[in-house]
């Protein structure tokens, strides 16, 4: 202002503002705002309205804050990982509809899972829903302890708390059960070095190649595409490659096929590729990747439910649940072609 005075900070409109303008009372307001029976249609229609003229919102943490509940659940998920995303996209509309709202905290290099649940639980988060942790045992042990968390992606026998995740078994033998089908004889699994869930899915990798008579081998890997170009470069060396590859992941997967196609080598033709999750990246035309699906929308959904139901309910115990996966065959995979030496000059 020219005379040196500072404007007056417009006065945010409250809910006897609403009410006026409405020509209701307060109490009815409140009723509208917390949906509760007790108003007409056309009140609530007439008081929504009149809160949008006034730019009213209600101001719902303070007055959960008051109460004692945040009615916040808190996600930790990993930078960069696309199935994480996927996993969000679910959690959202499911928390919306149980009333509760939700808060991200990431992973990263330099920001373990500790900084990343001690950031959303002093945000007052009511429970934890971890999407695809990897951090050790004892940790969940003491989580467990201090709060209501549900980890998403991977077993933990003995701690306190939910699991949610698929049944790796079951997924990686359906993928080795159609390779297999298709005539494929030399399968080599990449695996997810220490990520979750890769020691139950090489287990069942081993498990399935055993069942079948054939000589199994794990490459060392990891969930991203560096590691899966490793992999293919290390096949690449050899003197003759496998006629199909399960990778750990997706994202292993593409790595895989980067460097596979960078030899000019083609997909099936040459090798076949199988990845893990179905992740929204497997869907694109140029990668079409034939992979184990892991519906994201399901666990999400269960993650949810069981960090509700246990807010809710003070005598709900933790419980496991196993969802099945799919596969779900795309252009990346099929029959062999007869043996030969790789040539790559």
């Amino acid at each position: 202002m020219r005379d040196g005075t500072t404007p007056a900070k417009a006065r945010r409109p409250t809910m006897v503002d609403v009410a006026a303008k409405a020509g209701v009372s307060r109490a009815l307001v409140s009723l509208v705002f917390r949906n509760q029976p007790g108003a007409s249609d056309a009140t609530r229609q007439r008081v929504r309205q009149a809160a949008d003229e006034l730019g009213y919102q209600p101001d719902s943490a303070a007055r959960l804050l008051a109460r004692g509940r945040s009615r916040t659940l808190g996600v930790v998920l990993t930078v960069h990982q696309p199935f994480d995303a996927d996993l969000v996209e679910g959690i959202y509309p499911e928390a919306e509809r149980l009333g509760y709202d939700v808060l991200l905290s990431a992973s990263a290099p330099g920001r373990d899972e500790t900084k990343a649940v001690e950031a959303l639980l002093s945000h007052r988060c009511e429970a934890v829903i971890m999407l695809g942790p990897t951090s050790e045992h004892r940790f969940f042990t003491e989580l467990g302890q201090r709060t209501v968390a549900v980890v998403v992606g991977r077993r933990v026998p003995g701690a306190h708390v939910d699991s949610v995740h698929t049944a790796d078994t079951v997924g990686v033998r359906q993928a080795i059960d159609y390779l297999v089908e298709l005539g494929h004889r030399e399968i080599v699994h990449v695996d997810g070095g220490k990520g979750p869930g890769a020691a139950d899915r090489r287990r069942a990798y081993r498990g399935a190649m055993r069942r079948h008579k054939l000589e199994a081998r794990v490459i060392p890997g990891a969930y991203h595409e560096d590691a899966g170009m490793a992999a293919g470069r290390l096949l690449l060396s050899e003197e003759r490659l496998p006629s199909a590859v399960l990778a750990g992941n997706d994202r292993c997967a593409v790595g895989l096929m980067h460097a596979l196609g960078r030899a000019g080598l083609e997909l099936p033709k040459d090798i076949s590729v199988v990845g893990y999750d179905d992740s929204n990246m497997s869907h694109l035309s140029y990668i079409d990747l034939t992979t184990v699906r892991q519906d994201a929308n399901r666990i999400a959904e269960h993650a949810v439910r069981r960090a509700v139901t246990r807010l809710e309910d003070d005598n709900a115990e933790p419980t496991e649940t196993v969802l099945d996966p799919k596969l779900v065959v795309r252009g990346t995979t099929g029959p062999p072609r007869a043996p030969r030496d790789v040539d790559i000059s």
